[in-house]
């Protein structure tokens, strides 16, 4: 899609392809990001998360898309609605919003308490498979010889 846009830059009208790419999130996400900062609790009615959920489906963009070239025609502004949900997917990592998890993500308590322990240099993995990693020994090539302290074989 991205290299589409690239593309076609020049064809593009900008003003439409920027009220395609916008209209999913004042729609869809905007009203649900307020509630839930709005929220004691975090959560919020099983609505926003429906109107996220719509309005993040392809099949909603493509009935934006068919009634968009009905009444003004296809062009190249209509990648914005694409663009905008796989990037969703591919780069924020959004996906559909289930009912049972917050509206906007929070970090689980217990990646807390892992934390300290992902964030500690580990041994290289051949060294844990091979019991080198308490020596700091490095493993032979297949074949090598072994040498002697002096570096002779």
């Amino acid at each position: 899609m991205a290299v589409l846009v690239v593309l076609h830059w020049h064809e593009i009208r900008w003003i439409p392809f920027v009220l395609l790419f916008a209209y999913i999130d004042v729609i869809g996400y905007i009203p649900g990001a307020i509630a839930a900062r709005r929220s004691r609790t975090g959560y919020i009615h099983r609505g926003y998360y429906v109107l996220y959920n719509v309005m993040h489906t392809l099949l909603t963009a493509a009935a934006v898309a068919g009634l968009w070239c009905l009444i003004e025609g296809p062009e190249w502004a209509l990648l914005a609605l694409p663009l905008h949900l796989f990037t969703d997917r591919s780069v924020v990592g959004n996906f559909l919003k289930p009912f049972g998890v917050r509206f906007e993500p929070q970090e689980h308590p217990a990646y807390y308490a892992a934390k300290p322990l992902l964030d500690r240099p580990r041994p290289p993995r051949w060294a844990v498979e091979s019991g080198h990693a308490a020596t700091g020994a490095h493993p032979r090539a297949a074949g090598e010889p072994a040498r002697t302290e002096a570096g002779r074989i």
